[in-house]
């Protein structure tokens, strides 16, 4: 691990957590939440889980189940680091605020699979010579009027979404030097989590 602190999102699944995940889903395919299909995808894949991270995406378009475990969003989270490298991918829990202090590394945030739970995420970034990369799902829209670009640029790459309703509003606001943000956007749709 890198200088960022581990989420309970990244703690290893126990047996009981992976039955717990399959008691939901196989609740919600009786509800008529899931198809068939959606729920042998769903079960082998929480079978397989590996981290937490990876149970909570299987159940973040379901509504709270009474004895389920709330997934937990910080107000705060941080990454700091020197010379290296960090990524939030599958299943991520993403947090109110972001604080990103960076030199000499990228930062890599993917979003297609993340836990969403609110409508809003501030970005505090300190990068000086590396790149922020977002990847985008439709519905997330980022903001960067308020960064302050020293010898950096801004560039954005995939499809537009502007007839999608928004899920995600992300501002970027600091400052960048001698780096870039690149985003990309993808076609995956979001899966928005209940609020607990």
């Amino acid at each position: 691990m890198s200088g960022e602190l581990m989420s309970t999102t990244g703690l290893r699944a126990s047996h009981a957590d992976r039955d717990r995940v399959v008691d939901v889903l196989t609740g919600a395919a009786g509800d008529g939440r899931l198809t068939a299909e959606e729920l042998d995808e769903r079960v082998e894949a929480a079978l397989s889980a590996r981290t937490l991270g990876e149970l909570a995406v299987l159940t973040a378009d379901l509504p709270v189940v009474a004895g389920a475990t709330p997934v937990e969003v910080k107000d705060v989270a941080r990454i700091e680091q020197n010379g290296g490298s960090t990524r939030r991918g599958d299943g991520w829990v993403v947090p109110r605020r972001l604080e990103i202090q960076s030199r000499l590394g990228d930062v890599t945030l993917d979003f297609t699979q993340a836990v969403i739970t609110q409508a809003t995420l501030r970005i505090d970034l300190d990068m000086h010579l590396g790149a922020l990369r977002l990847l985008l799902p439709p519905g997330v829209v980022v903001n960067t009027d308020d960064l302050v670009l020293n010898y950096s640029k801004v560039k954005t790459r995939g499809p537009g979404d502007a007839e999608i309703p928004v899920d995600l509003r992300i501002e970027i606001v600091g400052q960048l030097g001698f780096g870039k943000v690149l985003i990309r956007r993808t076609r995956r749709k979001v899966r928005k989590s209940p609020t607990p």
